[in-house]
C-alpha cells in the first residue's frame, strides 16, 4: 500500500481522510515521520496556511506530503471566523470557547447562513497544487451532538436538520468540505497515476 505523509497530528483529521483513502494509501502523520515541530499558521489566508505547512514538510524532510487548512465563514460576521477558526477565542484552539464565542456574536442575527470551506495543498518534488471543498449551511442556535470536533455542533448543511455532530462520520463524509477537497485530491493521484508519494529524497 503507498504512503501518503498528511502534515498534521489531528487524530479527527487522520480518521477522517483515511476513511475516504480507503485502502489506496495510508495516511502517515507528522509524529509518524519524526516530526515533533509545531507548524505556526502563520498565513493571513487558508490557501497560505495549507501551502505553509506541507511546505515546510517538503522543505524540511524531503517527503512529498499533503496539508490543508480549514475555515468557517459567517455571512452575519462579514467572513469571520475564517482564517481565524480553530483560534477564534485564543490560542489555546478550543473548540467549546469558539463555539461559545461565535454562538454570542450571532445573538439577535436572523442571517445565519455560513460555509466551511477546506483547502488541501500537494506538495511534491517539483510542484505544488491546490484542492477546495465547500459545505453550505446555517449556523445553530445552540450547540447540538457529540460527533466530530470544532464548529461541527453548531453547523447545519443545506438540505439538514440536524448540525454535524449529530450524523454519523460515515455521512458526514458524503457531504463535507474536507471530502469534497479530499476526493479532488484522489481524483488527481489517480488520474496522475501518481506512485512516487512518500519518497524522500
Amino acid at each position: 500500500m503507498k504512503e501518503l505523509v498528511f502534515a498534521t497530528n489531528n487524530l479527527h483529521k487522520i480518521i477522517e481522510v483515511q476513511q475516504l483513502l480507503q485502502n489506496r494509501y495510508r495516511l502517515l502523520s507528522l509524529s509518524d515521520i519524526g516530526c515533533n515541530h509545531e507548524i505556526e499558521e502563520t498565513a493571513t489566508t487558508i490557501e497560505g496556511n495549507a501551502i505553509l505547512k506541507a511546505s515546510f514538510i517538503r522543505n524540511n524532510y524531503g517527503f512529498d506530503c499533503f496539508a490543508d487548512d480549514t475555515g468557517l465563514e459567517v455571512d452575519a460576521l462579514n467572513g469571520k471566523p475564517g482564517v481565524f477558526s480553530a483560534r477564534y477565542s485564543g490560542f489555546s484552539h478550543n473548540h467549546v470557547a469558539n463555539n461559545t464565542k461565535l454562538l454570542k456574536e450571532m445573538l439577535g442575527k436572523s442571517e445565519r447562513k455560513a460555509r466551511f470551506r477546506t483547502i488541501i495543498a500537494l506538495f511534491t518534488d517539483n510542484n505544488n497544487y491546490l484542492f477546495e471543498g465547500l459545505l453550505n449551511g446555517v449556523i445553530s442556535y445552540s450547540p447540538i451532538g457529540t460527533n466530530g470536533f470544532g464548529y461541527d455542533p453548531i453547523f447545519i448543511p443545506d438540505g439538514y436538520t440536524k448540525t454535524l455532530a449529530e450524523i454519523s462520520l460515515y455521512e458526514k463524509n458524503q457531504i463535507s468540505h474536507r471530502a469534497r477537497a479530499v476526493n479532488k485530491l484522489i481524483e488527481f493521484l489517480n488520474k496522475s497515476d501518481y506512485s512516487n508519494v512518500n519518497s524522500p529524497q
